[in-house]
């Protein structure tokens, strides 16, 4: 529970001195920190949350300056925040840890002698499960959000359940939707832990795994991802673990691509887990950190992305209900019918954002990348480390404004415009035209069963 003001010092004051744990310093993180994809920290997205991470940039709103607007509703997109590692990679860990004993002894680094003496801490029953800096992002998120939306995200909103939080049933989201309503309830000063109220809905965060289209097209189709597998056995990376395995000065066959990634992702996990740099870091020069990357981000954009339309499609539940939501929130309303919903917080996974904001049309890149266009592709804007990390979000801001209403994309709390709208804010109306052909269509049955039991849609 959180303890009230310290004496003499400010609510705000108290808070930050209180989580001010949850973060290292910029001189103890490796600079490959920026490069682990999904496995990232919020705080190598938004580097100014080191310092404070309560304290919201309200230069991100931008309604148009010439026009009186105010926020009348916000729906908020949230990707769980910083979890354990999942099952299958504690057990590469595990593996990883008995290949590093089989090395040649002798003189060595230091961080070699410290990876030999590693204790692995990580257990099986964590599997995935929130980790208690993953409740600091949420209940840092929680605290941004209710002072950039005040009146959406009041006390007296949240309290009398004008603000419904859906989740994934996944336990990790759970704790997530536990963690961002105790964020607002310690904004508030409560002394009390809150009622938790949320809602599971699967079909709405999960809907991937109801899509037969995509089970049967993408995620069970090895076809659907040769273009991973070849870049995994491909020169970058071939090269990447012979280099590797020499620097552990164990043999190259015994470093599998696995556990070259487990390597890897443990330099990820101890940063954003415990704000440790591990010796494992070390391991990794950044442009070996970039080719890791860009395995992750080639295996996002052929499963969950741009790679195959069905990816996209797949989310047709999410995108009708967030419009729906919206619809309510910005139609004209008689003074009896009853006000809408101020706010709507929706908890779920990477895969719950990435297929929908590739049905948005955001982050896709001229040229898709595959296994032999590394070299090309250092510039892509499909970067997963950036769009979703540990406690991405994606937030749909919807303004009254004396022109009509307006709305507003905010990803990981930065700008950005809808394709082909050159307002920041565009009118709803404009957006809505936009993604007509979604709204009169992208229908989730229709769209799932219609492609089930064919080869992947790799239209691009």
């Amino acid at each position: 529970m959180f303890p009230g003001p310290l004496p003499g010092v400010g609510a705000l004051q108290t808070v930050l001195l209180l989580s001010s744990f949850s973060f290292s310093s910029s001189s103890s993180i490796p600079n490959i920190s920026v490069y682990f994809g999904t496995k990232s920290r919020y705080e190598d997205v938004k580097p100014n949350l080191l310092e404070d991470p309560l304290t919201p940039d309200r230069s991100i709103l931008r309604p148009p300056s010439s026009e009186s607007c105010s926020p009348v509703h916000l729906t908020a997109l949230i990707r769980h925040g910083t979890r354990y590692p999942t099952v299958k990679n504690i057990r590469r860990i595990q593996r990883l840890k008995q290949v590093v004993r089989t090395g040649t002894t002798g003189t060595a680094d230091w961080w070699l002698q410290e990876i030999r003496t590693w204790e692995n801490w990580y257990t099986e029953d964590m599997d995935g499960s929130l980790a208690e800096k993953g409740r600091s992002d949420l209940h840092h998120l929680s605290w941004r959000l209710s002072s950039l939306f005040p009146w959406l995200l009041s006390e007296e909103n949240v309290k009398t359940k004008k603000v419904p939080v859906l989740t994934s049933s996944k336990h990790r989201c759970v704790s997530s939707a536990e963690a961002f309503q105790d964020g607002l309830h310690r904004r508030w000063g409560g002394g009390v832990t809150p009622q938790y109220v949320h809602r599971v809905n699967d079909e709405l965060m999960r809907f991937f795994q109801y899509c037969r289209g995509y089970v049967e097209g993408v995620e069970k189709n090895r076809t659907a991802m040769m273009e991973v597998e070849k870049f995994k056995k491909g020169a970058e990376m071939e090269e990447l673990r012979r280099r590797t395995a020499e620097k552990l000065k164990v043999h190259q066959h015994l470093l599998t691509t696995d556990l070259l990634e487990a390597a890897f992702f443990l330099c990820s996990y101890e940063l954003a887990i415990k704000s440790v740099y591990s010796p494992w870091c070390f391991l990794f020069s950044e442009s070996d950190a970039k080719v890791l990357e860009y395995s992750g981000d080639l295996k996002q954009f052929w499963k969950r992305a741009h790679g195959h339309v069905i990816s996209g499609l797949s989310s047709c539940p999410l995108f009708h209900h967030i419009f729906r939501t919206l619809d309510k929130a910005g139609r004209p309303r008689r003074s009896t019918d009853p006000p809408p919903e101020p706010a709507s917080i929706l908890i779920g996974h990477a895969e719950t954002l990435l297929p929908l904001l590739t049905l948005l049309g955001l982050y896709k890149d001229k040229t898709s990348p595959t296994a032999s266009n590394y070299q090309s592709q250092h510039g892509r804007v499909f970067r997963t480390s950036l769009i979703v990390p540990y406690a991405a979000n994606l937030v749909f801001v919807l303004y009254d404004c004396q022109r009509g209403p307006r709305l507003q994309l905010l990803l990981n709390e930065s700008p950005v415009r809808f394709p082909g709208l050159d307002e920041d804010a565009p009118l709803y109306r404009d957006v809505r035209a936009l993604y007509r052909h979604l709204l009169d269509g992208c229908d989730f049955w229709t769209e799932c069963e219609r492609g089930r039991g064919r080869a992947p849609n790799t239209e691009l």
